[in-house]
């Protein structure tokens, strides 16, 4: 295996859909699923982690009954656009614990961030940190009614075509 995603191969991807799906299973249990021995499958994660396909393994815990379960969108406009503002800005925001997502978008606004609250007085928390954080020519929320369809997995491509 090499480091381009144009070299993995069915095992690799095999793998890696194995972990995104649940990263608690055993090598033997990934090993089977994919067709090959322990020690291939554990050094095919090992090279995969290495080369950075596999940035970490997580738990994933549930917002709801942590108490953070109401979602909020953040769309921010910035009052300025010079790297030392975005510097601190973004230092201080990726402080905050509710802000479990933020990214700088092209088009109309600035930054989006995907926060998780308990409630509308959090949110007003939060804001009022967002707003010392930075000059901000806009801020506007919107809460997530439902979720839909939340998903960590990154659509992996297809396997290459086995040669004859």
């Amino acid at each position: 295996m090499t480091h381009s995603s144009t070299s993995l191969d069915g095992f690799d991807l095999g793998i890696l859909a194995a972990l995104q799906e649940d990263a608690a299973q055993s090598i033997a249990e990934i090993a089977a699923g994919v067709n090959l021995s322990q020690n291939a499958c554990w050094r095919r994660i090992k090279l995969l982690e290495e080369a950075g396909y596999i940035r970490r393994r997580v738990a994933l815990l549930d917002p709801k009954k942590l108490g953070s379960g109401v979602t909020v969108f953040v769309s921010l406009s910035a009052g300025e656009h010079s790297e030392d503002w975005l510097e601190a800005f973004a230092d201080q925001v990726a402080k905050m614990p509710e802000v479990v997502e933020f990214y700088r978008m092209s088009g109309e606004i600035d930054y989006l961030i995907k926060l998780q609250v308990a409630d509308i007085e959090a949110y007003d928390r939060v804001y009022k940190e967002l707003i010392r954080a930075g000059r901000l020519r806009d801020v506007s929320a919107a809460f997530a009614m439902e979720e839909l369809k939340h998903t960590h997995a990154v659509p992996l491509p297809a396997a290459p075509a086995k040669r004859r």
